[in-house]
């Protein structure tokens, strides 16, 4: 059998049917997010504990050493809010970067749509993306917010981390079978990625380098994301909409074009690399 041969009876990306890709996604999900925990004594409750403890000790230093939010209401909510969204997007892409390579047995042994193993990468962090965010709205409600119809706009903020994520995880999973070098760049450039995003200072810090400039880091979908994620849940002229910020909806179509972009980008690559996976293991 020639190689264009192999690659055409190879499984592929994602098998035949959508019933059964979907069930197999949900279930390795699943299964992973129950795994994960087993064993331990606090179990579930460890996926809140890691963002309360990341959030307690940036909150101090930010508010006692650096006095970053000093003076802005709901401070410890937007940081708060920004962790738990960052903390989904760097277990989504983290965790998916060897996915393929840890289940190589699997890979070799069973026939089942490729795609599944990192989409469910991306499920078992939403699972614990909407746990956390239980958190948040505990948070906000003890900090005197009452909801408004201005909170459903942080499910589309949620969506566009989550599709951001797949994208991200379906195109590094397809690379790290070919470049074993892409963990370690991943990590520096996800550590890039933090500090360059409003994560803990607020978006308006990018007008020190000018107008222009602000409209251009506005382009960056977590800076979109975050600050619409602060103006839905907290509002206020302390916490304007990313258009706002952008000067503009321009640089916020662009931060959605990126997005879609990515996971385009990730789904074809993706695609493309499937049926040859197995082999290059």
């Amino acid at each position: 059998m020639t190689t264009q041969a192999a690659r055409s009876y190879g499984p592929s990306a994602l098998g035949e049917g959508g019933r059964r890709f979907t069930e197999l996604a949900l279930t390795m999900a699943r299964t992973e997010f129950k795994l994960r925990y087993f064993g331990s004594v606090l179990g579930y409750v460890w996926s809140l504990v890691r963002p309360l403890l990341f959030f307690t000790v940036l909150y101090l230093f930010f508010t006692k050493v650096v006095k970053l939010g000093h003076g802005v209401p709901h401070y410890g909510l937007y940081l708060l809010t920004n962790i738990v969204l960052w903390a989904f997007l760097a277990e989504a892409t983290g965790n998916a970067v060897n996915c393929l390579v840890v289940r190589e047995g699997l890979l070799r042994k069973v026939r089942f749509p490729r795609m599944v193993i990192p989409l469910s990468v991306s499920l078992t962090a939403t699972f614990n993306l909407a746990m956390n965010f239980v958190t948040v709205i505990v948070f906000a409600l003890a900090s005197g917010i009452f909801p408004s119809v201005s909170w459903l706009e942080l499910i589309a903020v949620a969506v566009g981390f989550i599709v951001l994520g797949s994208g991200i995880g379906m195109l590094l999973s397809a690379l790290y079978v070919r470049f074993r070098d892409v963990a370690p760049i991943w990590e520096v450039a996800l550590q890039v990625w933090f500090y360059g995003s409003p994560v803990m200072y607020f978006a308006n810090a990018y007008r020190h380098f000018g107008h222009v400039f602000q409209q251009i880091a506005m382009v960056n979908p977590t800076a979109t994301l975050l600050t619409q994620a602060s103006h839905a849940l907290i509002g206020g002229h302390e916490y304007p909409s990313a258009a706002a910020r952008a000067y503009g909806i321009g640089p916020v179509l662009g931060a959605i074009a990126v997005i879609i972009f990515i996971f385009a980008l990730g789904w074809w690559f993706f695609v493309h690399e499937a049926p040859r996976v197995a082999e290059k293991l």
